[in-house]
């Protein structure tokens, strides 16, 4: 009941108690001339009234607050907004879980993916194993060529700001379904794009599926879905004299900083390319550099510091993609550099060799060894800012330097042959810039797929 339909029904009562009079007569001068003591009953009952009319009104401006959009707050979305159990005690936990998890769901315009920490968690399980994927190359097989100990298939990448999803199979194939995905680059590009297929090709049946295995392009085809997944070798991204026969021997390879076109035009056609280029020019020697053609001879070469001749790599690069590529019918995306762990000092280990034996991350927050390159890095940014085509880039550096444990190490193979017990003993064996499959790349594919 409204304050002044109170006052109303109040006033009616009182005349029939006679207590006030139903029709008072206006006087001229403008005095009620009544007994002195009903004039003080009407004084009392109107101060009376007055004062429940305050009260009401009063109650009735609570009442709006409270039941108004003023108090009624709003939570922000959060992963464990639907609860599945009618537990009471479940509800709770859920329910404190998600104030106590302020992270914001995944968005690579706002999230810094690089900044969080490494989680072991024993309950996840990876999508596969490289006795279960038939498609990784015995380099990366290390539960098959021999590693006992599993702890570092257990950690869990999680960003301090947003909740990275999970890696979803067939979220992945529905949304390449009709396109073509070309990871385009070194061996660890290699090592990432043999993931994604591992992490996909499981829910395949055995017959929509194929893979067709090349030196320098391999295609693995998801039919069912009218999807391919491919890889493109190229090191170094621009041309060079060890790119398809490898010239072992740093000194004597050359790179074409200027020309790409050769290797290009198997990147044409394409919906989503990913490209990386970093660990074959980090020789640790000047690179030698040619303008224009092999066919004029090798002689011509400059020597350039390292920074120089890959800014000039990219910079070529850049421009193939700029001229090349469609930005509405092409994404492209660049993988930033894997990191090698190849002094065990970087993390604190004075007595070690490399990565031999490594078995847990490193700890310390914001771990930055020498196996990356700041500098190379932000030579990649300033390059990737130039360009009209957007580039989205998956920074992958900062939470591959925390695992020193996840290299390939001494459980892999070296000239096409698997190491022997004894080479396996020996620390200077170990492959310290590869990853283990299933492992580190995985996390890699979860921040790409994420972000596509």
């Amino acid at each position: 009941m409204s304050g002044c339909a109170l006052i109303h029904t109040l006033s009616s009562h009182l005349a029939t108690f006679k207590l006030l009079p139903p029709h008072l007569p206006m006087i001229p001068s403008g005095i009620m001339k009544l007994p002195r003591v009903k004039l003080f009953q009407v004084i009392i009952i109107t101060t009376i009234c007055v004062i429940l009319f305050v009260v009401v009104l009063y109650a009735e401006r609570l009442n709006f607050l409270s039941s108004g959009s003023i108090l009624k707050f709003k939570t922000c979305p959060r992963k464990h907004n639907k609860l599945k159990s009618n537990d009471r005690k479940e509800e709770e936990v859920h329910v404190n879980a998600s104030w106590i998890d302020d992270r914001f769901d995944f968005d690579p315009e706002e999230c810094n993916v690089a900044n969080g920490k490494w989680v072991f968690n024993h309950s996840i399980k990876p999508l596969y194993s490289d006795t279960s994927c038939p498609y990784i190359d015995r380099q990366y097989s290390c539960v098959k060529n021999g590693r006992e100990d599993f702890d570092y298939l257990h950690w869990e990448w999680q960003p301090e700001d947003c909740t990275l999803p999970p890696f979803n199979p067939e979220l992945a194939l529905t949304k390449i379904q009709g396109k073509k995905l070309l990871f385009v680059g070194d061996s660890l590009q290699r090592n990432q794009w043999e993931s994604f297929v591992c992490l996909v090709q499981g829910i395949i049946p055995e017959k929509k599926k194929s893979m067709k295995r090349g030196r320098i392009h391999s295609v693995f085809k998801a039919k069912e879905y009218n999807a391919t997944i491919e890889f493109y070798w190229a090191p170094f991204l621009v041309e060079s004299n060890t790119d398809i026969h490898i010239i072992g021997d740093p000194k004597k390879r050359i790179i074409k900083v200027d020309e790409i076109k050769e290797r290009a035009k198997n990147w044409t056609g394409v919906d989503i390319l990913v490209f990386n280029t970093y660990v074959w020019w980090m020789s640790g020697l000047r690179i030698k550099a040619l303008w224009g053609s092999f066919a004029n001879g090798e002689e011509g070469y400059e020597e350039l510091d390292t920074s120089i001749a890959y800014k000039l790599g990219l910079r070529t690069w850049a421009n193939w993609v700029d001229s090349s590529i469609n930005p509405n019918k092409t994404r492209v995306f660049f993988t930033t550099m894997s990191p090698a762990h190849t002094k065990s000092a970087d993390w604190g280990n004075t007595d070690g060799v490399k990565c031999f034996n490594e078995t847990k991350p490193v700890r310390k927050k914001n771990h930055w060894g020498s196996g990356s390159n700041k500098g190379m890095m932000s030579v990649v940014a300033k390059v990737v800012k130039t360009m009209k085509v957007p580039v989205s880039i998956i920074n992958i550096t900062q939470i591959s330097e925390y695992r020193i444990d996840a290299h390939s190490s001494v459980y892999t193979e070296t000239g096409g042959k698997m190491l022997s017990k004894e080479e396996r003993a020996k620390p200077q064996n170990a492959d310290c810039i590869h990853w283990c499959l299933p492992g580190v790349p995985d996390n890699w594919n979860q921040i790409f797929l994420a972000m596509l």
